[in-house]
């Protein structure tokens, strides 16, 4: 964490939600137990050792404990059908019947991973007869769980490996990461004020795919919503918000004071309007007219919005409601995301320059962000203050969500690298991003996913992390490779994942 975003992060502590909630079942064939007395306490310990890892994680964990037979199977069930998991994870400590899986899975209604972790990395032959031999058979059974997993139409996942094996938990904790995903788009309750920006045609979004999809919730709103908190605004409560603002922003000279305090103003109402409707997203644009107060609202939002993207809550303009679900989901897993489009390319440098005018995630810039002011919103109304960053240098990961001709919604990603060089000091959130390949290849290609005119830019490659969330929320994964090149680029079959 650089010496600004921990600054940041002081300054506005995050925003959350409950945690992310796992149930947990281990289990194993009661038969062995009589006849291998030895056995069942070796996997209890095991078991121990796997819900103290679940423990450390950054979860609630639901554990049903240890079943050995199809009947102990079905009150697990029960007991994880009640608990409304984000996701259930089975143990798999020795071989079981999938008899013991299959209720699991079908009664509780949630996505599930499988996981088979050996005591150590191997047996010692010499030594073991077959008892010892079956606290190590747990992958016995993955093809088994497997294949009626698939004949019932359940989307079956496994992570195998030994018990202290870090890579066998890093994919493990990717799965928990994902859940945590499901989670915050499951109960999210994204905010859409003001009207689409004229003549976007991409980034029109039928609503009801939010609740189809993810079982999100989208509150309209009116700018009035907006206008009625900002009027209640104290000069007091102004001078507190410029004051952290100053703490947070370097002020640059072309910032007007009178601006600087309309943004600041807007900015208490809009945390006001984000409380009052229990908001986890915002999306918004208005035109207005001759400066109106709604044009100066939609002028002034670029502070405040800024502000809440640092605490999480994604805020972004144009009236872009999928970005700002992506940008949430991104949250989740605990990388920001700013609000993006291409903005030019450096075919010297082989870099793809991106950001955007408007609101930025200050929590993940690379140095104190810059609040400059500006005469002209190029393509829009109305004048004021606007923010001027680039992300951390270091890995980075584009990531959007797309729509097909049927609907379909999908989560679109590429990697790359945030590269130094020079940068417009416009006020935009402007970073050069290094893909590994021809810039002008890369943008056709992303153009090809389904993706729209904006996406969120993250820190670091979560690429895989995003393609597990894909799948526990049943859409489509789109990634975006090097090398691009393809001859002219109407044979290439894009990389998809249907979940």
């Amino acid at each position: 964490m650089s010496t600004s975003t921990a600054a940041v992060h002081d300054l506005l502590p995050p925003i959350r939600r409950r945690r992310t909630r796992v149930g947990l079942v281990a289990g194993g064939l009661g038969t062995y137990w009589p006849q291998f007395p030895g056995l069942l306490p070796q996997l209890q310990e095991s078991t121990r050792y796997v819900v103290d890892r679940f423990g450390g994680l950054d979860a609630e964990v639901i554990d049903t404990g240890f079943i050995s037979d199809a009947q102990e199977a079905r009150v697990a069930a029960d007991t994880l059908r009640t608990a409304d998991c984000d996701l259930i994870v089975v143990f798999l400590t020795t071989y079981l019947t999938s008899s013991m899986v299959l209720p699991i899975a079908q009664r509780a209604g949630v996505p599930v991973l499988v996981i088979d972790l050996q005591p150590s990395e191997r047996m010692d032959h010499d030594r073991f007869d077959t008892g010892l031999w079956l606290a190590y058979c747990g992958q016995c059974p993955v093809p088994e769980v497997a294949n009626v997993f698939r004949r019932a139409g359940i989307e079956f996942r496994s992570v195998t490996g030994h018990l202290r094996s870090e890579r066998a938990w890093r994919r493990i904790e990717r799965w928990v990461h994902a859940a945590g995903v499901r989670a915050r788009l499951r109960e999210a309750r994204h905010g859409l004020m003001g009207h689409l920006y004229p003549g976007m045609l991409d980034v029109s979004t039928d609503l009801t795919l939010l609740s189809t999809h993810f079982g999100s919730h989208v509150e309209v709103l009116e700018f009035d919503d907006l206008r009625v908190r900002v009027d209640a605004v104290t000069d007091a409560e102004v001078r507190e918000r410029v004051a952290l603002a100053r703490e947070v922003f370097e002020v640059d000279a072309s910032v007007d004071q009178e601006d600087f305090d309309w943004g600041a103003r807007v900015s208490v109402g809009l945390d006001r309007l984000v409380a009052d409707f229990d908001l986890d997203s915002l999306a918004y644009y208005h035109r207005g007219l001759e400066g109106e107060q709604h044009e100066r609202l939609g002028a002034g939002m670029i502070l405040g919005a800024s502000l809440l993207n640092a605490r999480g809550l994604p805020a972004v303009g144009e009236y872009e409601l999928r970005t700002s679900v992506a940008m949430l989901a991104a949250q989740a897993l605990g990388v920001g995301g700013s609000f993006t489009e291409i903005q030019a390319i450096n075919f010297d440098d082989d870099v793809v320059e991106m950001g955007h005018d408007g609101p930025a995630h200050l929590a993940i810039s690379s140095s104190r962000p810059i609040l400059r002011g500006l005469g002209v919103f190029h393509g829009k109304r109305g004048y004021g203050v606007s923010v001027e960053f680039d992300v951390q240098p270091g890995p980075v990961t584009t990531f959007g969500l797309g729509q097909d001709r049927d609907g379909a919604l999908s989560f679109v990603t590429s990697e790359g690298e945030v590269v130094p060089g020079p940068l417009l000091a416009i006020g935009n959130t402007t970073s050069r991003v290094d893909f590994g390949g021809d810039p002008g290849e890369w943008v056709d290609e992303w153009s090809r996913t389904g993706i729209g005119h904006h996406w969120g830019l993250c820190v670091g490659h979560v690429a895989r992390d995003v393609a597990a969330a894909a799948s526990l929320l049943g859409i489509d994964h789109r990634h975006v490779s090097a090398p691009f090149d393809d001859a002219d680029g109407f044979e290439r079959s894009l990389g998809s994942t249907r979940r």
